[in-house]
């Protein structure tokens, strides 16, 4: 017979979306376990912290935050720490030696240790099972674990291993379940999602599993995202078409477009391949929103090579882009190249680039005054309410700002008149009072 544990356990939640689906079904498997769950570190005995190990920045805050439950304890504010995820797969042995005072260090593949140390009992056939952090409107469905591309810069595989595609069925049933929950937003996710399904039967199943979240009752939006650009599946495109509720935005990571840094970071596409494959999503998909990530400073990129990446993302008018300064991260196959752009040049060349994607973001939000938006909205804040359009993700993208004298309810979809545009935000009000001021 089950027992309530005599801990209450606060998960601390580093990094990315797929962290925060790990988080969610730990949190779920605790509960079912009758573990208390504390709402604040401040009201827990023991802190559990899911890490990040991507890039230098994302290790250093994890870092931090672990540092920071470490005092809380030498206080006497935690009787334990516990850390797990993607820094401690990668690290555990000198995390151990550097910061003793951490009671337990678990890899990003060992929850069932985690929860039996926690008192808990892992149960694989509840593995769909979450606890939300997400506004409950909007979900992940982490359909894939791992990574099998060679990418020089990353160091994915290091600490998530190969590729690993989730029974299409089990996703089916979780997104079912979500949406009873009340989900209208299945944020689809993954290492590579484009991959999906090619260690179960050897063909990429992305686009059928698209196909059948998008007919699921409930569910009135499914995006896309961590597309990986090379042998992009065409099937997607025309599944993205002509599915109303799949939402016109794509998220697929480019990185760079000089054939030498490609080629250097082992992406399997030339600058020519991937120039018309931007053009064929754009082709196929009217309308398609496309974000994009860039590296810059990575070994090799001169002068030459970055005016080369600024042409092209002026010329592409990305509706949404994201710049990372490159991170030297040892094991990787690109690590014996040193790292020879300083670090003040890396920052200047971000923000060249952020600078002409903030006039290409304004410039293309301007083009939206005068029409009308069909909204999700997220929250209230103070005198309006703040949603997002199809185009745009939770956490990461613009946002519209909507003024509203009648009430809007967070999960719920609005009609929106687009009135003054900014440069990553747009404003708009409540079309049906507008409709009805004009009558």
């Amino acid at each position: 017979m089950r027992t309530r544990s005599r801990v209450r356990v606060h998960v601390v939640t580093m990094g990315c979306a797929k962290n925060v689906v790990d988080s969610e079904r730990l949190m779920a498997q605790l509960q079912l376990s009758n573990v208390e769950l504390a709402p604040t570190v401040d009201r827990a005995d023991v802190a559990l912290i899911n890490t990040c190990g991507f890039i230098q920045s994302a290790k250093e805050e994890s870092l931090e935050a672990i540092l920071e439950l470490v005092r809380l304890k030498s206080r006497g504010r935690l009787k334990k720490v516990f850390a797990m995820g993607c820094l401690t797969e990668r690290y555990i042995e000198d995390l151990r030696k550097e910061i003793p005072e951490v009671d337990r260090f678990f890899g990003s593949r060992q929850m069932e240790d985690v929860l039996q140390a926690l008192g808990a009992e892992y149960r694989a056939e509840l593995l769909g099972e979450r606890l939300l952090t997400t506004p409950s409107h909007t979900a992940y469905l982490k359909i894939s674990e791992g990574c099998d591309h060679p990418c020089s810069f990353c160091a994915i595989p290091l600490m998530r291993g190969k590729h690993r595609s989730q029974p299409e069925e089990a996703l089916l049933d979780e997104a079912r379940r979500l949406a009873e929950r009340g989900v209208k937003e299945l944020v689809v996710i993954g290492q590579d999602t484009t991959l999906y399904g090619v260690d179960l039967d050897g063909t990429r199943r992305l686009g059928g599993l698209l196909a059948r979240l998008a007919d699921l009752p409930g569910i009135e939006w499914v995006r896309l995202m961590y597309a990986y650009p090379a042998k992009f599946p065409l099937d997607v495109l025309e599944v993205i078409a002509h599915h109303p509720n799949i939402c016109k935005y794509i998220d697929i990571p480019l990185q760079h477009v000089s054939d030498g840094i490609l080629m250097s970071m082992r992406r399997g596409m030339s600058c020519r391949a991937l120039r018309e494959m931007v053009a064929t999503i754009r082709r196929s998909v009217p309308g398609v929103a496309l974000r994009t990530t860039l590296i810059v400073g990575y070994p090799g990129e001169g002068e030459r090579e970055f005016e080369e990446l600024f042409a092209f993302v002026r010329e592409s008018r990305f509706e949404r882009l994201g710049v990372f300064p490159y991170s030297h991260e040892e094991g990787t196959t690109a690590y014996p190249l040193g790292d020879p752009v300083p670090p003040g040049e890396k920052e200047r060349r971000k923000e060249r680039l952020m600078e002409l994607q903030r006039e290409i973001s304004e410039e293309q939000n301007e083009l939206l005054i005068g029409k009308t938006l069909r909204v999700l909205i997220d929250r209230t804040e103070r005198d309006h309410y703040v949603g997002r359009t199809e185009h745009d993700a939770p956490e990461i993208d613009n946002e519209v700002f909507i003024r509203s004298a009648s009430p809007l309810t967070a999960g719920t979809f609005c009609d929106v008149d687009i009135v003054e545009a900014y440069e990553y935000d747009i404003v708009g009000v409540n079309r049906r009072e507008a409709e009805g001021r004009r009558r």
